[in-house]
């Protein structure tokens, strides 16, 4: 009997003070497709659209998904989350699946289809060490000494020089380049998405959008690049498309980013460096420009990170000014190398 009453007392407090669910009964699966679709979608980026249905639809609904949305319980989801770790899911893959359907759960609870986020008291699993390569300063100057008169020369002393994003340099167009100021801004990105293609976007946040000076060398390198481009252009003929980029595919179109890598790899492979992503040229030239002496702040407004503390986690381990300064320091080592 007092169990009964303690009950009572429980619910009619949870629904003085607004907590107590009023939503109609459903599944977790029936929920996550109705906020993914007519919700999440409406906001979120197209490529970050896909990437969490993939979650939902691979991870989260066959284990989730026949379970009563307001059964669900922080137990129910923290052994989920136990299973896919023992499975052999990666702890960074669980922290993402977490993500979604922690969002998607705050969304249910703020229209009162439960009364509380079970995710809020999940525990995730422990950090793990990101697989980053970066090049020495004697691989990059081998690396830049080969590249020369090679179809990837432009694309590749780009990224090194800058620490610019894959998909930064792969939505560059002419528009964006000043070479008569040495500068470019970066304005968009670009991502492939299955079924859709390219797709542009805004950078991935605020700061990503920005300015960046170029070496005094790496002018003449582009100038050199914008050239031949003319002349496969002319050679193309109607064939051509139009999109104005400096570094598109062979017909004009946007560059694949899987074709960029497996060039990308042909040429680390011919010159005998280890195979690396090409986004990791971006990581090689935030170390070289640590090992030079450049400033953290400097570093993380180069690259564009949204916060200095996203910088120092990642490259702190590289430690032994002005944008200026960084630049020359960085056009001084091209001169040395290319020279």
């Amino acid at each position: 009997m007092g169990e009964a009453l303690a009950k009572r007392r429980e619910v009619l407090n949870d629904l003085a003070t607004g907590m107590l669910a009023t939503g109609p009964q459903q599944a977790v699966k029936q929920f996550l497709e109705y906020w993914l679709e007519d919700v999440y979608k409406l906001s979120a980026r197209l490529t970050t659209y896909r990437n969490c249905r993939i979650l939902v639809y691979k991870h989260i609904i066959p284990e989730l998904g026949h379970i009563k949305l307001q059964n669900l319980t922080v137990q129910r989801v923290q052994s989920f989350y136990a299973k896919k770790l023992k499975d052999g899911t990666t702890a960074s893959r669980v922290k993402n699946i977490h993500a979604t359907l922690h969002t998607a759960l705050e969304y249910a609870r703020r229209i009162r289809l439960v009364s509380m986020n079970v995710c809020n008291d999940v525990q995730l699993p422990g950090r793990e060490k990101p697989n980053r390569q970066f090049l020495t300063p004697e691989q990059a100057q081998l690396l830049l000494r080969k590249v020369q008169g090679h179809p990837l020369e432009g694309i590749v002393i780009l990224a090194l020089a800058t620490g610019m994003r894959e998909g930064e340099v792969l939505g560059l167009r002419w528009s964006d380049v000043d070479l008569d100021l040495g500068i470019l801004r970066v304005n968009r990105t670009v991502t492939y998405v299955t079924g859709h293609g390219c797709v542009e976007g805004e950078p991935k946040t605020g700061t990503s959008k920005r300015g960046v000076m170029l070496p005094l060398m790496f002018v003449d390198v582009l100038k050199r690049h914008r050239l031949n481009q003319l002349e496969k252009r002319i050679a193309a003929g109607a064939a051509w498309v139009d999109r104005d980029l400096v570094f598109p595919g062979d017909h004009g179109d946007f560059l694949i980013s899987d074709t960029l890598l497996r060039r990308f790899h042909r040429l680390l492979e011919q010159i005998g460096l280890p195979r690396i992503r090409f986004h990791d040229l971006r990581h090689s030239a935030a170390t070289l420009l640590l090992s030079m002496g450049v400033q953290m702040k400097v570093i993380q407004e180069l690259l564009g990170h949204s916060s200095i503390n996203i910088t120092a986690d990642i490259y702190s381990h590289v430690l032994p000014p002005t944008h200026r300064e960084a630049i020359d320091k960085m056009g001084n080592f091209l001169d040395r190398t290319l020279s």
